[in-house]
């Protein structure tokens, strides 16, 4: 497991009965965790909280807010920021486990010596884009929704990089990558992180077990002669590290010499010794 160890305006303060706690900045969140099934550890420390997301029996759910909660909220990790925002399904507008990739994506580009075009794919509100803009290279940032693209511009600008080549699209992933190939578009590096479910821009369905092996496939034919790395996340409920590291070795290691691997993304839990597992990746590098 890698982890996401480097933050210090973030932490998960602790972890059971179906939840976690986690400081976000200066502020105190508490939110649905299905795969913690152990008993909570430090019980004084929810007595007080800023928001609590209640989870509904018949799906979804809702905030209850106490105090005076800002609407959003920034907060660093290194010399990246970005925006938080509680916002429905649970989401804060930030996945922190992510920073582990962060700082592997910020070491690789910087190393490489040569410029490096990035293409990131369900970028959601850009914590790579920011991770990989603020290295050096430049990116090209896809997502379907709007709202998600337009948070990125804003993080892209809390964090001081707005100069940066940075392209932000809203548009279907399969749709776009198809569209490059055919202009001959060609990335050092491409990132994705898939939904298990999902519509594009104008409705289109997306099943990650239907889907994802053939977009690796079409991502493949759009990667340089050069290429630096290839990172696939995933937080789909049995896909594991091993079944997308399978698909990297039998479509992107057939053609590209270079490493391999898959793992789990986690946090550790302050003041102890229990790490909150925040799902799967794998990885290709040159």
């Amino acid at each position: 497991m890698i982890l996401a160890q480097g933050w210090k305006e973030y932490e998960v303060l602790d972890a059971g009965e179906g939840e976690k706690l986690e400081r976000w900045g200066k502020f105190t969140l508490r939110r649905p965790d299905p795969q913690v099934i152990w008993p909570i550890q430090k019980p004084e420390l929810w007595k007080k909280v800023d928001a609590h997301y209640h989870r509904s029996k018949s799906g979804g759910g809702s905030w209850e807010f106490f105090g005076k909660l800002p609407e959003k909220w920034a907060i660093s990790y290194e010399n990246l920021k970005f925006y938080i925002q509680p916002t429905g399904f649970k989401h804060t507008g930030l996945f922190p486990e992510q920073a582990a990739n962060w700082d592997w994506m910020i070491e690789k580009i910087k190393s490489a010596g040569r410029p490096i075009r990035v293409l990131n794919l369900f970028a959601y509100t850009g914590g790579a884009t920011v991770a990989c803009a603020y290295a050096g290279a430049e990116v090209c940032h896809i997502d379907a929704s709007k709202g998600m693209v337009a948070r990125a511009k804003e993080n892209l600008e809390l964090s001081s990089l707005s100069d940066k080549k940075v392209r932000l699209i809203v548009d279907d992933v399969f749709k776009f990558v198809e569209r490059e190939k055919r202009r001959g578009s060609k990335y050092e590096a491409i990132i994705m992180d898939p939904p298990s479910y999902g519509r594009g821009a104008n409705g289109e369905v997306w099943n990650i077990e239907n889907s994802l092996y053939s977009l690796i496939q079409n991502c493949i034919q759009i990667l340089s002669d050069k290429p630096l790395f290839f990172l696939v996340n995933s937080y789909t409920t049995g896909l594991s590290a091993d079944v997308i590291s399978n698909m990297l070795k039998i479509t992107l290691g057939k053609k590209n010499k270079g490493r391999i691997y898959g793992d789990e993304l986690g946090i550790p839990i302050a003041n102890s010794d229990v790490i909150l597992p925040c799902g799967n990746f794998a990885r290709w590098e040159n």
